[in-house]
């Protein structure tokens, strides 16, 4: 699958945030680069279908299914971890295969415990997690490293970079750490 964007521009009330945006994502990571307010999450909410383009296309996610990670974690506060992936991953949760992914990223001994009582970390990592688990083709990442200390930061970012192996993952950042540890590939806007 290969995602193309080409010549993609929106703005808000006059003032332009993408302007003629142009790349292709195949599987693999790619990064968004650039700074704050530069338009990095409208060019996520419009490849995910949730804002649309003034001017331009997005070709090759007809049919796409994204699973994402917003800059809130989006997580269902009064349940635990599994209760919060079941709730989205319902009839396509594998148990031991998402209790492999919490390991890897280092929440294995949550046990019963609700988010409401997680740490920001341990909400960012479970969001990841989720995201990660979901039958989807492509992913898409918004600041998904943000409040993770160095080890768990690392654990990630493995992660990550496994899930693109076999599909398109793009990932928002302003952090140049990010692009190199995931050997991305860079888009600047």
């Amino acid at each position: 699958m290969e995602l193309c964007v080409r010549g993609l521009c929106k703005a808000y009330g006059g003032k332009a945030v993408l302007q003629n945006v142009s790349f292709a994502a195949g599987p693999g990571v790619t990064c968004v680069m650039a700074p704050s307010g530069a338009g990095k999450t409208t060019l996520l909410r419009i490849l995910l279908g949730l804002e649309a383009a003034d001017n331009g296309t997005v070709t090759g996610a007809e049919g796409c299914r994204w699973a994402a990670v917003f800059q809130e974690d989006r997580l269902l506060e009064h349940l635990d971890a599994l209760g919060n992936l079941r709730f989205v991953l319902g009839p396509d949760l594998d148990r031991g295969k998402a209790q492999a992914l919490l390991a890897e990223l280092g929440l294995e001994d949550v046990g019963g415990k609700i988010v409401r009582d997680y740490s920001g970390g341990m909400k960012r990592r479970l969001a990841l997690a989720r995201a990660l688990l979901a039958p989807a083709d492509a992913l898409a990442l918004d600041e998904p490293f943000t409040g993770l200390d160095g080890e768990n930061r690392l654990r990630a970012v493995a992660c990550v970079r496994r899930a693109g192996l076999d599909k398109p993952v793009l990932l928002v950042t302003h952090d140049g750490a990010d692009a190199a540890e995931l050997h991305a590939r860079i888009v600047r806007l």
